[in-house]
């Protein structure tokens, strides 16, 4: 069966179509003169993308992103509005922390390195007070040098002179043959073990039949000799009572010592203490030789801390509060037996023995 064409070739009007006027041009379109009717006007054609809904789906995907943002801003504006109501202070310099420690330093001066010291060694510190069998008396005790035994210690005899000892050397507690006999005498002491073993010097308690200790906190008790080591003129003694709260120095070896460090000696001068002074180690292996010949000691501890009849047994402290030494005589050329910058010192290295203590 034949279609019909989809369009006719001829240019022929199709049926029902209005013929143009023959005197016409032909044109393919028509203009149509718009009306003007509004009601056969055709409906607006709304726009189908505007910019407001393509920010609002940005601020959508967005949001938090913004608020963080905007947070950020808000609080740096706060910071400069600050610094502009609140300018900044001047960096600190070296200037400013100097004068500032020196201020504080003024206003509260710290204590010294011998105060320190004291204040470690001071509840170990004990008098020692030596009598005949009498009861002692304090007064007397205190204003009497230990130095003024009635019998010497009986220590071994030079074999050789001191080399470069030429001058008379006087012993600060040393007792001498032919001197007067006294009832009481004083000396110093250190609590070596907190059962009441007192470190002190042998010549200290030699010729006594009754000892009495003090301790820091002014409690007293009777004492007997445990041990002696006369080689280094060191005793032992043991309170038959003590403290509760009796505390026992620190010892150290006196092996690292040199020349120039620091120490305090710690004891009861003439009876008035517990005194403290301060100096430092003079020299180390020193010899000593007693004013009529009757002792030798060696290895000594030079130091020009003051000491004088009374500091004897007394100990010889480092800054760091330990004992290295038992103060033992002082050295001077007059008939005086009073310090005039050279004392002596037994290592602590050799009073081990005396105690029953292993060595250093």
């Amino acid at each position: 069966m034949r279609q019909a064409p989809l369009y006719s070739r001829s240019r022929r009007a199709p049926a029902g179509a209005v013929s143009a006027a023959p005197d016409a041009p032909a044109s393919p379109v028509t203009a149509v003169a718009p009306s003007t009717d509004p009601a056969t006007l055709p409906p607006p054609v709304a726009a189908t993308a505007q910019p407001p809904a393509r920010w609002r789906r940005w601020f959508g995907r967005h949001e938090r992103m913004l608020w963080g943002l905007s947070g950020a801003i808000l609080v740096l504006g706060g910071v400069a509005a600050w610094q502009a109501l609140n300018p900044g202070a001047r960096a600190l310099t070296q200037v400013d922390i100097d004068a500032a420690v020196r201020h504080s330093l003024e206003k509260e001066p710290l204590p010294s390195a011998y105060a320190k010291a004291y204040e470690i060694i001071r509840p170990s510190v004990v008098r020692v007070v030596g009598s005949d069998g009498d009861e002692p008396d304090p007064a007397k005790a205190e204003a009497t040098p230990d130095a003024k035994r009635a019998k010497p210690v009986p220590l071994p005899k030079a074999a050789k002179p001191v080399p470069g000892d030429r001058k008379k050397q006087t012993a600060s507690d040393t007792p001498e043959p032919g001197e007067p006999h006294l009832s009481t005498s004083t000396g110093s002491g250190v609590v070596i073990i907190d059962n009441g073993t007192i470190l002190t010097n042998l010549h200290v308690v030699q010729g006594s039949k009754k000892l009495r200790v003090t301790f820091a906190d002014g409690f007293e008790s009777d004492a007997t000799v445990v041990g002696i080591e006369p080689e280094h003129d060191l005793a032992v003694l043991r309170a038959k009572s003590i403290p509760d709260d009796l505390q026992a120095a620190t010892m150290r070896s006196a092996s690292d010592l040199q020349s120039g460090d620091q120490v305090i000696a710690v004891g009861y001068p003439f009876g008035i203490g517990p005194s403290v002074s301060g100096g430092v180690i003079s020299g180390l292996k020193r010899d000593f030789r007693s004013p009529q010949g009757q002792r030798l000691l060696n290895n000594l501890i030079q130091f020009d801390a003051a000491a004088n009849p009374g500091n004897s047994g007394g100990p010889l402290v480092t800054m760091d509060g330990s004992v290295v030494g038992i103060v033992t005589a002082i050295l001077n050329p007059t008939e005086h037996r009073t310090f005039i910058g050279i004392g002596f010192a037994v290592p602590i290295d050799s009073a081990a023995g005396a105690a029953g203590m292993p060595p250093f």
